[in-house]
């Protein structure tokens, strides 16, 4: 018999994995329909995901011009015990840049998070402040242990997939 599956255990799993994050891995198509990967630090605020890139960044430009971004958050791989099943969330977000004027509360949290000093100088440059909105998402934490998610675990659905009907 199988052992049920504490949605509120993986729950409160998910939230402190998601707080200990500080990159995102983001998934994005160039102008010729492409897939592309790179990576922004984030900081999380109601329900929303902001990340802080230059306009010179590729990532930039296809983050701006594209209405969906989808990111990642995945777990250290030296502290993985089974790559096959590494913790992770995804997440599919509408995405907004923001500019950086009025934002002083996002800003805080990245100062609190990578430090004034590093923000200080970036705020300088050429970056700006994107707010990504996650739509919905999928945690996974290993074998058949799926959660449908939205990034502040208001939904947390444990994924079942019926084997003998797919059979």
């Amino acid at each position: 018999m199988k052992k049920p599956v504490d949605l509120e255990k993986n729950k409160e799993n998910y939230l402190q994995f998601i707080a200990n994050r500080r990159n995102l891995i983001l998934s994005l198509i160039d102008e010729d329909g492409k897939p592309f990967i790179s990576y922004a630090p984030f900081v999380k605020k109601d329900g929303k995901l902001y990340i802080y890139i230059s306009k010179i960044a590729d990532h930039y430009r296809y983050t701006e011009n594209n209405e969906f971004v989808d990111v990642l958050l995945i777990a250290d791989e030296s502290a993985t015990n089974n790559k096959f099943a590494t913790e992770r969330a995804r997440l599919n977000c509408t995405s907004s840049n923001i500019g950086n004027d009025g934002h002083e509360d996002i800003f805080e949290l990245f100062n609190a998070d990578h430090g004034s000093k590093m923000m200080d100088l970036l705020r300088g440059l050429d970056f700006s402040l994107f707010e990504l909105t996650p739509v919905q998402g999928r945690y996974v934490v290993g074998f058949g242990m799926a959660f449908d998610i939205d990034v502040d675990a208001n939904l947390f659905s444990h994924v079942v997939i019926d084997k003998k009907k797919d059979a």
